[in-house]
């Protein structure tokens, strides 16, 4: 594990609590009633990430500015398998391969995980799994 301080950035709903987590009962690395942040570091990646996820109809949503101070996270930037698309063995039934991972670093008490971005590995995005504990939120703008 790494110590990793920086800024990141997420896309969330318009007046939305920044560090709400995910709304989904499950995710790339979370399921099981379990608390995810997902952020990148950069607002490019934040695009990216989000750009499977948007319908024509969706209100309007911001981009917010985090500083993060962590010192135990997961380095997966480097590990092809966190970039398979978990949704596809999903609607087979199957648990997510991606799992694994998180399960395992939640288990050795990461505060969260850094891994490159499935369609773009040249960005890197970051998943929080306390953000109360290491998110401070820096600066907000309207995003489309």
């Amino acid at each position: 594990m790494i110590r990793f301080a920086g800024r990141v950035w997420r896309i969330i709903w318009q007046a939305q609590d920044v560090l709400r987590p995910a709304s989904a009962p499950e995710g790339r690395f979370h399921h099981s009633n379990q608390t995810a942040v997902y952020t990148s570091l950069s607002e490019q990646g934040c695009a990216t990430a989000i750009a499977r996820y948007l319908a024509p109809n969706d209100g309007p949503r911001e981009i917010v500015q985090l500083e993060v101070e962590a010192e135990q996270i997961f380095d997966l930037r480097h590990e092809p398998a966190v970039r398979i698309v978990w949704q596809d063995l999903r609607a087979k039934g199957a648990a997510a391969p991606t799992w694994e991972f998180s399960d395992a670093a939640r288990r050795l008490g990461a505060q969260g995980m850094l891994y490159a971005s499935r369609s773009r590995p040249d960005l890197t995005h970051l998943v929080v799994f306390n953000p109360h504990i290491i998110l401070r939120e820096t600066a907000r703008k309207g995003w489309s």
